[in-house]
């Protein structure tokens, strides 16, 4: 992936599913998939409304405990074919990264997806980041964004704020996913925006202001 060479400190950590993806449609497509071959019903439209924590959480609401580890296999196995080219990037994803490099940062994906699917997903839609982590859900996120010195988290998921929170990031939340804005600044975010396409100017200004960003927030 592209190298940038960053300001002093300037990382910023990204989830993936809805907040730089739409993944419904290949999660969807994925799961469909899934049930036919296990024969088992799975309702897929509700899967994919409740995206954000790990695979097996999901898979735990439509097969018994000792067959989570098999069917997870099996979904992921099946996701390159299935997921990938039938998920769109985001209105702004592309313009959010870009933003991050113009303000000579780094931009990385902390993600609870499996990390080889996830790489797909970037090279399939050209978003050029520096970094990929895979399978960090909530807190374990915060592994990561410690390790890259991140001080800036977007997400879309309650989770994600946790992440930014135990990393002792400023939490950007957009309200994309699962979770409304209402509910993310419940949570604990700093700035809610209402998509990637106010993240831009939002940088710009935290950039400007000495990266005191919480003043930025949107709804």
């Amino acid at each position: 992936m592209a190298a940038h060479t960053p300001t002093v400190g300037l990382t910023v950590g990204f989830d993936l599913d809805m907040t730089l993806i739409d993944s419904r449609p290949g999660i969807k497509a994925a799961y469909q998939e899934l049930s036919a071959r296990t024969g088992t019903v799975i309702d897929a439209d509700l899967a994919v409304s409740r995206l954000g924590p790990p695979l097996e959480q999901e898979i735990r609401q439509w097969f018994p405990e000792e067959r989570v580890a098999e069917i997870a296999e099996l979904y992921r196995a099946l996701y390159p074919e299935y997921a990938i080219a039938a998920s769109p990037a985001l209105p702004g994803a592309r313009a959010a990264i870009d933003a991050v490099h113009a303000a000579g940062g780094r931009a990385i994906v902390v993600t609870a997806k499996y990390e080889p699917n996830a790489k797909l997903h970037l090279e399939h839609l050209g978003l050029g980041v520096d970094a990929l982590f895979g399978s960090l859900w909530a807190e374990r996120k915060a592994e990561a964004l410690r390790t890259h010195h991140a001080p800036v988290y977007v997400g879309d998921h309650t989770g994600d704020v946790v992440g930014a929170h135990t990393a002792g990031a400023l939490s950007v939340a957009v309200a994309t996913g699962p979770c409304d804005a209402t509910e993310l600044r419940n949570a604990g975010a700093e700035v809610v925006l209402a998509d990637l396409t106010e993240f831009p100017s939002w940088l710009e200004r935290y950039v400007a202001e000495g990266a005191d960003g919480g003043d930025g927030a949107a709804t």
